[in-house]
């Protein structure tokens, strides 16, 4: 049996045990099938079922809500700069901060 073959006769077997309702043991004794080969073609499906797919959620963002904003730190202080910030004013802060260390 070449791969294609075996990968097409466990998928269907994989669909007949999961239509049957029954549990892993009473299917493979019913169908004389070993449960560690229909296991093992079980975990090899897994990957590919839809449980495991990534799907992406809507994500809305407004400006509105949106602040850019940068942090500067001189020694163990921590200076939040703002949009619109007075660029003198910063220097000056931290002319200060630096003389003071």
């Amino acid at each position: 049996m070449t791969k294609v073959e075996r990968q097409t006769f466990w998928a269907t077997t994989i669909a007949e045990f999961k239509a049957s309702g029954q549990s892993v043991l009473a299917w493979c004794a019913d169908k004389n099938v070993k449960p560690h080969q229909l296991w093992y073609w079980l975990r090899k499906e897994k990957p590919a079922s839809s449980e495991n797919t990534l799907s992406w959620l809507p994500l809305n963002l407004s400006d509105a809500g949106l602040q850019s904003s940068l942090i500067v730190r001189v020694g163990r202080v921590a200076v939040e700069v703002r949009q619109g910030f007075d660029p003198k004013l910063l220097l000056d802060v931290v002319k200060t901060l630096i003389s003071n260390d």
